[in-house]
């Protein structure tokens, strides 16, 4: 893409677009009182002492020395500003930015203003904060909005990422300029159909952009709003599963019982999984349950079982398939076992001993097809009734090519195992001759 293509959606086209931004620059730059909030709550503040007790405020620049302040909370002695104390040599620190952003109203419609805030900290010297506005959304009472901003470089992977030399002009739809930022003035003004959807002022987490367009173009969205569903609501706002029906027949059985949805994510989640066990999803006893959480690991615990059991049954049909080959490959080498002790090594006999060596282990010996190898032999070792580790032999060398317990991992009886087989190898050499 060419600059002059990159540069050319700047101009506004439709109507819509010349009349927002003449709009835009009516509005009145942002005052001293909102810059001053936003730099005391958008960013920690700090102060700085070394071990040798030369401290100073990073805010308004005092410096002093005392031997007795430790790092955490403290307050600076000449500004009385909250600081928080680090232990550091450094002098000059890291550029901080955060979003800010500024909920208003102009001629009917919804404006969003983002600005980008920036502080530079230097021992010695008052800190320096910077504030530029970067985004305006205008957001009509139908729910479109329309997009003021600077210009981002062209490939640029972060929102923050401004050109700082290109003015605020119309831009074209784009995902980046849905920002959620760090925080939102309290001071606000919306427009009367936010108002009439429900909105409160609170934003449960969500960009400001995506909460005001679902209110004002989701029917029920508003619903869960109104009704105190709270998290549910944040979840449509993210996710819109509501728009999905199989979900809005239970949240209105949840409304109207009285019911609050703790946790929307999970909620669904545990709508989906008594629709897999066939449950009546209409019935408040299943889809309103008292502790969500508990309900929802029961019944992923019982899924889990399920589907755990349908693979046993699967893999059983496989292992039936392989076992004739099997037995012409390594039945020479059934009933080899030793023991030392309290260890107790022997051949694998079957398919199904290796499906079952794998599911109690916890490796890929029959995942992986080991029972198909001509050139190689399994055997298990056990102390007592608990199974230890998997050996792999090689019928070319007859040496140990693996020899893993749960999980891949080596047991505390691993090295008496490998031993325990290597002073039995010339049983495995006898049956191959045999």
């Amino acid at each position: 893409m060419s600059n002059k293509q990159a540069f050319s959606d700047m101009k506004p086209r439709t109507k819509l677009q010349r009349q927002v931004i003449a709009m835009s620059q009516c509005l009145s730059p942002i005052t001293e009182k909102q810059k001053k909030w936003a730099f005391f709550h958008c960013f920690n503040h700090y102060g700085r002492r070394t071990k040798k007790g030369a401290a100073a405020c990073l805010e308004c620049g005092y410096t002093w020395n005392d031997k007795f302040l430790k790092p955490g909370a403290s307050v600076c002695p000449h500004c009385g500003c909250k600081i928080e104390i680090i232990e550091t040599r450094k002098r000059r620190f890291k550029r901080d930015e955060a979003y800010f952003c500024v909920l208003t109203t102009f001629r009917g419609y919804q404006v969003l203003r983002y600005f980008d805030l920036y502080v530079t900290r230097r021992v010695g010297r008052e800190a320096w904060y910077g504030c530029k506005e970067v985004v305006q959304l205008w957001i009509t009472p139908e729910g479109k909005y329309i997009p003021i901003a600077r210009l981002r470089p062209l490939f640029a992977c972060y929102t923050d990422s401004w050109n700082w030399n290109t003015d605020m002009e119309v831009r074209s739809v784009n995902s980046c300029y849905d920002i959620n930022p760090n925080f939102v003035y309290p001071w606000t003004r919306v427009i009367p159909a936010l108002k009439r959807n429900g909105f409160r002022g609170e934003l449960y987490g969500c960009s400001p952009l995506r909460l005001f367009q679902t209110l004002l173009t989701n029917n029920r969205a508003e619903t869960l709003l109104k009704a105190g569903q709270y998290p549910m609501f944040c979840h449509e706002v993210k996710s819109g599963v509501c728009s999905d029906s199989k979900y809005w027949p239970s949240v209105r059985i949840c409304i109207r019982n009285g019911y609050r949805i703790s946790d929307g994510a999970l909620w669904c989640d545990y709508i989906d999984l008594l629709r897999y066990f066939n449950k009546d999803l209409f019935a408040a006893k299943y889809v309103c349950p008292v502790d969500l959480k508990v309900a929802h690991d029961h019944l992923e615990r019982k899924k889990r079982e399920r589907l755990a059991k349908e693979e046993f049954e699967r893999m059983k049909g496989q292992v039936r398939r392989a076992e004739h080959e099997f037995r012409q490959q390594k039945s020479k080498f059934f009933g080899i076992r030793f023991s030392a002790g309290k260890i107790h090594v022997r051949v694998l006999e079957s398919v199904e001993e290796y499906f079952e060596e794998g599911a109690m282990l916890h490796h890929c010996v029959f995942t992986q097809g080991y029972y198909k190898k001509s050139d190689t032999l399994l055997l298990s070792a056990s102390v007592g009734q608990m199974r230890m580790e998997t050996i792999e032999i090689s019928l070319k060398t007859f040496q140990i090519l693996q020899c893993r317990g749960a999980y891949n991992l080596p047991t505390a009886y691993h090295d008496e195992i490998v031993r325990l087989v290597e002073r039995n190898m010339h049983l495995i050499r006898k049956r191959m001759t045999a």
